[in-house]
């Protein structure tokens, strides 16, 4: 190999300088200099001189992974306003947690998932439907937890838990974050393709014996995980967004699965860690900003989709209308003639 890559052309002439010490120091200089005169430089760079901003980045990027991941089986088997229950149904949860000074995530879990059971319980006994039931147990819990922040002495900021707070996330928090984060990853990479077909079809999973049940509350398990990961990021009124928009905006631009996931992921990333940066810069709502990058996203998604935008679907109807009327005109000049 390395006999070969001596008998390129010119690459003595490249390899030469660099056995020389105050050369390779000169070139790592004059590199760096160039870099920095970048415009937009300074603008990325800043921000990561501080600790703190590091770690929401980070932090943000894998709350996002996780919940892109996540949001393509969501948009599969159309439970938006599931996820919407049980990012409210957690509030009284991670009160009591702050409460008796046990990890926020357990408290969250444990209500976000009694809020799942409570749903399926309730729309098996009663002749209401899912989406009266869903209305009715989210607005209970989430009216339940902000009782209890209100009589419950604490040091539990409202506003941070709403809409999160992921510049001053702790690192017991994160801890929380990332174990929260990696089971729900785990889960889904262990059972997907039966995720996918419980998601995409449910009577077929279960026609060839796939136990349905198991599916559901598996789903709903590491909905509710996802949700717990995502509250330092989002809070639990924007979390839905970040559940939601990245799989619709990979079901816009793909009819396959695996891209749908690839593009539902990096529009979630993209979306966190330029969220992060708009926050930092203009001093405003981290997670606002977030779920504002997605629905722009999701915007352009939707009006230029190749296939499904809505550009394409008025450019196939004009196309189809001016067909119609070619061929009306020809079968008009055929009858006369």
């Amino acid at each position: 190999m390395r006999a070969l890559s001596a008998a390129l052309p010119g690459w003595e002439w490249l390899v030469d300088p660099l056995q020389y010490g105050f050369l390779v120091r000169a070139i790592w200089v004059s590199a760096s200099a160039v870099i920095a005169a970048l415009p937009g430089w300074d603008w990325l760079v800043e921000p990561l001189q501080y600790g703190f901003l590091v770690r929401a980045i980070w932090v943000s990027a894998f709350v996002g992974l996780v919940c892109a991941v996540l949001s393509c089986y969501i948009t599969l088997k159309g439970w938006s306003l599931m996820g919407d229950a049980i990012s409210h149904a957690v509030v009284p949860g991670v009160v009591i947690a702050y409460a008796l000074n046990i990890p926020f995530a357990i408290g969250a879990f444990v209500f976000g998932f009694g809020a799942t059971v409570a749903i399926g319980y309730i729309k098996s006994r009663t002749r209401l439907k899912e989406d009266a039931v869903i209305g009715i147990v989210f607005t209970g819990f989430f009216a339940f937890g902000l009782v209890l922040v209100t009589k419950i002495p604490s040091n539990i900021d409202l506003f941070h838990i709403l809409f999160g707070n992921v510049l001053g996330i702790s690192q017991q928090d994160i801890i929380q974050t990332l174990i929260a984060g990696v089971i729900t990853l785990v889960v889904i990479l262990v059972r997907r393709k039966d995720l996918l077909l419980f998601c995409f079809d449910p009577n077929h999973a279960k026609a060839i014996g796939l136990r349905t049940q198991v599916m559901y509350y598996t789903l709903l398990s590491v909905l509710a995980l996802t949700i717990v990961a995502a509250l330092q990021t989002a809070g639990i009124i924007l979390v839905i967004s970040m559940l939601v928009t990245p799989g619709s905006i990979g079901y816009l631009l793909s009819d396959r699965f695996d891209h749908m996931l690839i593009i539902s992921v990096a529009s979630s990333v993209f979306s966190c860690v330029m969220g992060t940066y708009l926050s930092y810069h203009f001093d405003v709502s981290t997670g606002g900003s977030i779920v504002v990058l997605l629905t722009v996203l999701f915007v352009l998604a939707m009006i230029f989709a190749p296939k499904y935008g809505i550009l394409a679907q008025e450019f196939r109807k004009r196309s189809a209308t001016t067909l119609e009327e070619d061929h009306q005109k020809q079968q008009v000049v055929v009858d006369q003639a």
